[in-house]
């Protein structure tokens, strides 16, 4: 027979075993469930007294089956402080996949992250305060897929004066993130062909495969992507304020080549503003989508700016897209999550969200500094005008990333961002060549993000890179 109970802290579904008699059922059912991970270590149990009414059984009965499993190890129990789940060795534990989970390097240099310990956890948590006080109880409820007004309204000001995107609220759509976004789009694009910078992300990628569009290489230079060579394509993703992962930035002449394409063809840009808002030498870079915002979809996110565990991120849209990104929203997910939606506009109308980017633009320029003092002049170092991240060109990837590994150290390899090289998914699938294969001839190198480690150990992080690439 299931029984529910629930004591302090805790709601548990156990099904003791009435035929191996009331305690020894109890006792079952409660080292199970340690055993299992439905109760977790440190968790409170409910008095003896409120388990035995809840259970139908006497308290005797109940305190017994707890002092033996305190006496087996299960338990803990101190006068006055109750009875919790001891922390049991990890060997004695049954994991659900059987997988030892992989040790996570010393030092992580890896490219894609900011310092998640610099997120502004007091301005988030007034800003979260002051939305929820203010909150119609209707923010509660389903709600608009777009997104919520207030957010939106927000975004609209913020994005139109720091990075120059047209952008009336009713043409802007709240999604988790940037991958949502790109998914969305794609799948409102049905198909088609979609051309992706060459290097990029191997996941972005797999993304718009798995949306159903095919996917070219858009070659990228030192002026960024190369846009002689689009035709027919239906999209182009681009990253033109700081391209991932060389770092260059999209040159003039080349976004007016792509907004003439997408006006001539039809086509649709998808702007990705990775890292627009950090810069360092250089007067800011606006958002393509100012030059043509009827051919543009601009995508962002708060995921570098604030923390990706917030999920929140925006798509300004071109007026024929949004009833459709709107709808493919809905049957996606219906909405963003409100609260947080609320929380950031309050803490851009507040112009908290200003203060933080700047603080944090302070911060990575001098982490980005002590990158290039690190590593002097001996090493060619790309990209470092902006954003989280530098390209280190070297002669051999395979080398360095093998001396970096056995020091426990993390980066990025170039590698793996080309078109069909061993990173992206459909290389595998496709029988084709590998990177190293389809590399001879291309630069490499190793892709340095300094935005992931926390401060005390980034100082130690870089005499670590620049000991392995000195070897």
């Amino acid at each position: 027979m299931d029984d529910f109970w629930s004591g302090v802290g805790v709601d548990l579904h156990l099904e003791p075993d009435a035929a191996a008699g009331r305690r020894a059922g109890l006792e079952r059912a409660l080292r199970d469930a340690v055993r299992d991970g439905r109760l977790a270590p440190g968790t409170r149990l409910p008095a003896t007294r409120r388990l035995a009414a809840e259970l139908g059984i006497s308290r005797g009965t109940a305190k017994a089956a707890y002092d033996q499993l305190v006496a087996e190890g299960y338990l803990t129990a101190r006068q006055g402080a109750g009875t919790e789940v001891a922390a049991l060795p990890s060997a004695s534990l049954e994991t659900r996949d059987g997988d030892a989970r992989t040790r996570a390097p010393r030092f992580d240099l890896r490219p894609g992250s900011p310092d998640v310990g610099a997120f502004p956890a007091a301005a988030w948590l007034r800003a979260l305060r002051r939305a929820i006080a203010t909150a119609p109880s209707l923010a509660y409820d389903y709600g608009d897929p777009r997104g919520r007004i207030e957010l939106r309204t927000a975004l609209s000001g913020y994005l139109g004066r720091a990075r120059g995107v047209i952008a009336p609220p009713e043409r802007i759509v709240i999604t988790s993130g940037y991958v949502q976004g790109l998914a969305l789009l794609t799948r409102v694009l049905d198909g088609g062909t979609v051309a992706m910078e060459d290097p990029g992300l191997p996941f972005h990628r797999n993304v718009v495969r798995r949306g159903g569009a095919s996917v070219v290489p858009l070659p990228v230079d030192e002026r960024g992507a190369c846009t002689e060579g689009l035709g027919t394509e239906s999209a182009v993703v681009v990253t033109p304020a700081h391209q991932y992962p060389t770092g260059v930035t999209l040159h003039p002449e080349r976004r007016r080549a792509l907004t003439d394409w997408a006006r001539a063809r039809g086509g649709l840009i998808v702007e990705d503003d990775y890292d627009g808002e950090f810069r360092y030498d250089r007067q800011p870079v606006g958002a393509l989508q100012g030059m043509a915002p009827g051919h543009v979809a601009y995508l962002g996110t708060a995921s570098k700016t604030l923390g990706p565990a917030l999920r929140l991120g925006w798509m300004v849209l071109p007026p024929h897209l949004v009833d459709a990104v709107a709808d493919a929203k809905l049957h996606s997910d219906h909405h963003t999550e409100s609260i947080g939606q609320l929380a950031l506009a309050e803490m851009i109308n507040s112009h908290a969200y200003d203060r933080h980017v700047r603080t944090c633009r302070l911060r990575y320029r001098r982490r980005r500094d002590q990158l290039l003092d690190r590593l002097g002049p001996r090493w060619y170092v790309r990209g470092i005008a902006a954003g989280l991240h530098a390209l280190v060109e070297v002669p051999d990837e395979s080398a360095v990333l093998a001396r970096a590994e056995a020091e426990g150290l993390a980066v990025g390899r170039l590698g793996n961002h080309w078109h069909a090289s061993a990173g992206d998914g459909r290389a595998e699938r496709d029988g084709h060549a590998t990177g190293d294969e389809r590399a001879a001839g291309r630069p490499q190198g190793i892709v340095v993000g300094y935005g992931t480690p926390r401060e005390r150990v980034y100082p130690e992080a870089l005499e670590v890179l620049g000991r392995v690439l000195d070897t």
